[in-house]
């Protein structure tokens, strides 16, 4: 695809806070597809970022991010709308909306959920990685063009594979320039970066394209921390759709998993 390059602010950051809702990307958010558009994965962080400071509470924490991919994101400038469609005493959900150019290209819904003290029956039964200590680093920028991708460490832990793989990910870049946002933010920032540390097939020219249509998150632990790990596996269907699943972890161990649904093509 072709279209002009957008007009991008500067900075070390993900994004501008121009106030108001309004916001433009720098070069660090561009996607890997075509490098007049933004990433998702530091759009849906930033998605989050917004969700979590609309009327927030001490005592619910997000627990699920659902995420719906209307349009290519394009790079630039873009506001976000949040509201809360249902309000409630113990479980809410907000709404948050990327608009560019009028259109709405990102919506997002977050289930937030009242907290309370269950560690007697706490357990978990997704198994523990190696830690980023312990894998070697791996540079994701030859597999994937675009500044997003360049803006990130990684590592790889070993058994690494087309179609299943163990990667960390950190970022020295905010999502704003105001520097502010929440472990949780910044982590979510990073999950939609799974369908493409373990591609089944080489991305470009002359193979097959496998956007996302979607991502979807679920948390039964709030993460902390810079590390994002991922355990991956991507599976191809016959009839054109695939699917990525991740296990996702922070420095304490695993606390949920993501989910994205491909479109696989030609391309």
């Amino acid at each position: 695809m072709t279209a002009a390059l957008p007009e991008l602010a500067e900075g070390d950051f993900y994004y501008q806070d121009l106030g108001g809702g309004h916001f433009r990307s720098t070069i660090h958010a561009q996607g890997a597809w075509n490098e007049h558009e933004q990433h998702m994965a530091p759009a849906s962080g930033l998605l989050a970022d917004r969700l979590e400071r609309h009327e927030p509470r001490g005592d619910m924490r997000m627990a699920r991010l659902s995420y719906e991919i209307l349009g290519l994101i394009p790079g630039g400038g873009f506001e976000i709308a949040t509201t809360t469609l249902r309000p409630g005493r113990t479980i809410e959900l907000l709404q948050a909306e990327l608009v560019a150019a009028g259109r709405t290209i990102i919506r997002a819904t977050a289930w937030r959920m009242i907290t309370s003290d269950t560690s007697a029956v706490a357990a978990v039964e997704d198994a523990v990685i190696p830690s980023p200590h312990d894998c070697k680093p791996y540079d994701g920028a030859s597999v994937w063009p675009g500044g997003y991708i360049r803006s990130l460490e990684m590592r790889v832990a070993d058994g690494h594979r087309p179609g299943s793989g163990k990667v960390w990910l950190r970022t020295d870049h905010p999502l704003t320039d105001r520097s502010d946002s929440t472990d949780m933010a910044r982590l979510m920032g990073l999950v939609d970066t799974a369908n493409g540390i373990a591609a089944r097939v080489p991305p470009g020219r002359d193979s097959y394209a496998f956007p996302n249509l979607d991502l979807q998150i679920h948390m039964y632990r709030r993460p902390e921390g810079e590390w994002l790990g991922l355990d991956n596996a991507v599976s191809f269907g016959a009839d054109g759709i695939g699917l990525t699943s991740t296990v996702l972890h922070d420095l304490a161990g695993p606390f949920g998993r993501a989910e994205q649904i491909l479109t696989l093509r030609r391309s």
